[in-house]
């Protein structure tokens, strides 16, 4: 039951008094009672604000150095009696009901950013009495009110009538409480784990000792990747780089799924590769149509044309912002389930909103990939990697061939090698012009991706002669080189880094085949 008591007395301990007269002369026009520890009540008192101090209620003293203030049974047990059920242990030790705890913390994390103090100093600034008020009146919220942000305050003394505070802001004033006490003892143990000695080994170490994620709920998801399941998409708290799906709104289309938000992301750090006009399209995971070209029309075009059935219902994500032939274009093209874009114009938009379910995502400015860890979730564990930014550094590729890859070569295996980063394991792609031809994504061996592009270039109806062929990681045998030389691939960007890799390179200068050496390599499961 909700306790319908008048509220009596609060009681108000804030190392952060930046509000504190405000909220004083609050309560005091509501016939509060103030209750304070020595600090606060002292401001107080400064500026005529009539306070009880805590001491002087409990008639015992602050003691050892300020270390045990409000750790007293008459303060606790105020704040923690059940107003239906303890008044007569109450009456019987003399314990007036504390109705209203507003408290803030010694500020333990903001002094550690300012200055690096060492342990002991920091021991002093660990605040224990006020974390225990907290979690006591968020304990028994039904009994009290707890306060732990001015705004809080605001929100529920200006909608107060007649002493009534709802069970609903109540119970959302304790969550906002246990979340205040628990991030300030996140912020204690980070500093005792990097000051403990034995945790030495672990400080240089991208991975740490152990992983505490936070993500909040962004929205509701219409199905997983299946449509019997439920599913949600989760976002950092306080941190969200624009130019990424996960800080994009949608501005058109239905609601999106599991499936959408996944191709999304793949389909727009892809497009975010290029300095162009780029159009990246993604099916089911896999980039299935890439281009990069003069006009974001062309690159459209070009795109959609390298696969357009494996293009319907697709993904397309933009790396700029999208004009209107380009619009059109995709209205008298193609069913889509999304499209990404930094920027849409207004008429634009209009012409795409003619469909009704086509899903429009806008991302804002790009920004550059700052992500240093890399997570994959098995049953019962978390797989942790560095995160896949190796830049493109022509200066660190080794041309490893009799023939040296010409200067549009050369601009096909750059453009190659950053889409077939994207592609699924094992992976092999053909491209011309700075567009995909042919993607041989998520096969179990290299030949078979090899065949697979090689099948659907030719189904496709596309000329592979002198087209430039990426594969992902580095050929075990000379197969794979024979299979792209019998449709013409006339140059050959990969790792390297097999044991045959000499007989890789003795088969290419056979076929007159250009080929370069990464050194490092793109798996992706």
């Amino acid at each position: 039951m909700l306790s319908n008591n008048i509220l009596k007395n609060a009681l108000v301990s804030l190392s952060n008094k930046e509000h504190l007269l405000e909220i004083s002369k609050v309560l005091l026009e509501k016939k509060i009672n103030l209750f304070s520890t020595g600090g606060t009540a002292k401001y107080l008192k400064n500026h005529n604000i009539p306070v009880v101090e805590i001491s002087e209620y409990t008639n015992f003293p602050e003691i050892m150095d300020g270390r045990v203030k409000t750790m007293h049974p008459k303060i606790i047990a105020g704040i923690l009696a059940r107003r239906k059920k303890d008044q007569t242990i109450m009456k019987l030790h003399n314990i007036l009901p504390i109705d209203i705890v507003i408290v803030n913390f010694y500020p333990f994390d903001k002094i550690n950013i300012e200055k690096k103090h060492n342990i002991e100093e920091m021991i002093k600034n660990i605040d224990i009495g006020g974390p225990t008020l907290v979690r006591s009146a968020a304990k028994n919220y039904k009994d009290v009110i707890v306060i732990v942000n001015f705004s809080d305050f605001k929100l529920i003394f200006n909608s107060i009538k007649n002493n009534y505070v709802s069970i609903e802001k109540r119970l959302y004033l304790a969550s906002q409480a246990f979340s205040y006490t628990s991030r300030y003892e996140q912020n204690i143990e980070k500093y005792f784990i990097n000051a403990n000695k034995f945790n030495t080994k672990y400080k240089n170490d991208l991975f740490p000792n152990q992983v505490k994620l936070k993500f909040i709920k962004k929205q509701n998801l219409r199905y997983g990747e299946n449509q019997h399941q439920k599913s949600a998409l989760y976002i950092k708290e306080n941190f969200l780089d624009p130019g990424t799906i996960s800080s994009s709104y949608q501005i058109h289309g239905k609601q999106l799924s599991y499936n959408n938000i996944s191709d999304a992301d793949i389909a727009l750090e892809c497009v975010k590769q290029f300095s162009q006009p780029a159009c990246v399209i993604v099916k089911h995971g896999n980039p299935c149509g890439v281009s990069e070209n003069k006009s974001l029309l062309q690159a459209y075009i070009s795109a959609y044309k390298a696969d357009p059935i494996s293009a319907f219902g697709g993904i397309v994500a933009f790396n700029c912002i999208i004009d209107i032939k380009t619009a059109e274009e995709i209205i008298q093209t193609q069913f889509i389930e999304v499209i990404i874009a930094p920027e849409i114009n207004n008429t634009s938009l209009e012409i795409l909103k003619k469909k009704k379910n086509i899903r429009i995502l806008i991302t804002g400015k790009f920004k550059k990939n700052n992500e240093k860890i890399d997570f994959k979730r098995i049953n019962n564990g978390l797989l942790l990697q560095e995160y896949d930014n190796d830049e493109i550094n022509i200066k660190k590729f080794n041309f490893i061939t009799k023939r040296l890859p010409n200067e549009e070569e050369l601009k096909d295996a750059i453009f190659c090698w950053k889409v077939v980063k994207y592609v699924k394991s094992n992976a092999i792609l053909y491209g011309l012009k700075k567009t995909t031809i042919s993607i041989g994504a998520g096969q179990t061996s290299r030949v078979d991706a090899t065949q697979l592009a090689n099948f659907k270039a030719k189904n496709r109806g596309f000329n592979t002669k002198g087209a430039t062929m990426a594969s992902d990681a580095f050929f075990p045998f000379i197969d794979g080189i024979e299979t792209a030389a019998s449709i013409g691939i006339s140059c050959i960007i990969q790792p390297g880094g097999s044991i045959r890799d000499q007989e890789i390179i003795e088969c290419a200068n056979q076929y007159n085949i250009a080929m370069i050496f990464t050194q490092k390599r793109h798996f992706k499961h």
